[in-house]
């Protein structure tokens, strides 16, 4: 009787073990599922590509999973646990849309509706793109800086300006090139009388914001003066080519010298201060078709302490002479070019 009691009742213990063993390895089967669907353009209904798809959760839009669809406009998520999402779907040229979605515990595979994308339209306003030419042009055999944006060498001489310029040194009147005087000097491209050998002093006489660009030609060609073994130095006057009439009127100041570095001597005329810097200039051009007349002027005035020099004499009987030598200098320069372009 023993026997007969006990087998029924083990029996019965394996058969709920097996059960509930079954029960908990169907439910984790279907815990998690796959989750896809198709993206495509609400007007044409034509698959797009590329689109970013991205699975929130509902409750903090906490990021879960992202993708972007393939050429056929697919995408697919796997292993998506059970819960409540959000599905954001973006693109560029596109509305953004968000869906609902949730995920149970009934069927491993949850294909999705197409989402269907309205294009976005936007008007853009006018879109002005300028530019600005470099101030340093490089080329094989010369290198050109232009001087009408410089603020800096503006309302001077050419001669000062070129002072600013890499590997030209000016020394009493005579401008050298990498510590040469063998340079020729051109304006457009010709030789002048101002621009001879020896001293460019005549320079001085041609204001800077009449040029466009001074070009540095450090390896010059045969079809140069041999005489400028140095280099060559072309100024390039300020051209204007528009049709028409027009003018242009200019204005630069300056001023420079604003202390005394030492007193003058008694009976010695006051020294230069400030010593100012004007320069107007009017510019007037012509031009029908390919005849161009043009007029230009310019006005140069300049105040320069050129030399202020102080010496202590002492003598042997005990005689002390103390000496200045000073030099106020007003320049006034006038420009006046006109002539005919064919």
């Amino acid at each position: 009787m023993v026997k007969i009691v006990i087998l029924p009742y083990v029996v019965c213990i394996s058969i709920l073990g097996i059960l509930s063993l079954c029960g908990e390895e169907s439910f984790a089967q279907t815990s998690v599922a796959s989750v896809s669907g198709m993206v495509r353009s609400k007007n044409d209904k034509k698959a797009i590509s590329f689109v970013s798809v991205t699975l929130r959760k509902e409750k903090d839009s906490a990021v879960v999973m992202a993708t972007v669809t393939n050429e056929e406009g697919r995408y697919s998520f796997s292993k998506v646990l059970s819960g409540a999402y959000l599905l954001e779907i973006s693109s560029v040229g596109f509305e953004s849309s968000w869906q609902r979605l949730f995920v149970g515990s009934a069927t491993e595979f949850l294909n999705l509706n197409p989402v269907e994308l309205m294009p976005s339209t936007a008007s853009l306003n006018e879109v002005v793109v300028s530019g600005k030419v470099s101030e340093v042009g490089a080329k094989l055999d010369r290198k050109s800086y232009a001087l009408k944006d410089n603020l800096t060498q503006s309302g001077g001489s050419v001669l000062q300006a070129m002072q600013n310029l890499p590997g030209i040194t000016v020394q009493e009147g005579r401008v050298q090139l990498r510590g040469s005087d063998k340079v020729t000097i051109l304006v457009d491209g010709k030789q002048t009388a101002i621009t001879g050998f020896g001293s460019q002093s005549g320079l001085e006489n041609i204001p800077a914001s009449a040029i466009e660009r001074i070009e540095i030609i450090n390896n010059p060609t045969a079809k140069f003066d041999a005489n400028g073994s140095a280099g060559i130095i072309n100024i390039i006057y300020k051209k204007t080519r528009k049709e028409g009439f027009d003018g242009k009127a200019s204005l630069a100041a300056g001023l420079g010298s604003l202390w005394v570095r030492k007193e003058n001597l008694p009976g010695i005329r006051p020294q230069y201060t400030m010593t100012p810097k004007i320069n107007p200039g009017l510019k007037l051009n012509y031009r029908r078709k390919k005849v161009n007349f043009l007029f230009q002027g310019d006005y140069l005035y300049t105040e320069t302490l050129n030399k202020n020099e102080f010496v202590t004499r002492y003598y042997d009987n005990g005689d002390t002479i103390q000496s200045q030598l000073k030099r106020n200098r007003n320049t006034h320069f006038i420009t006046i070019k006109s002539g005919t372009d064919i």
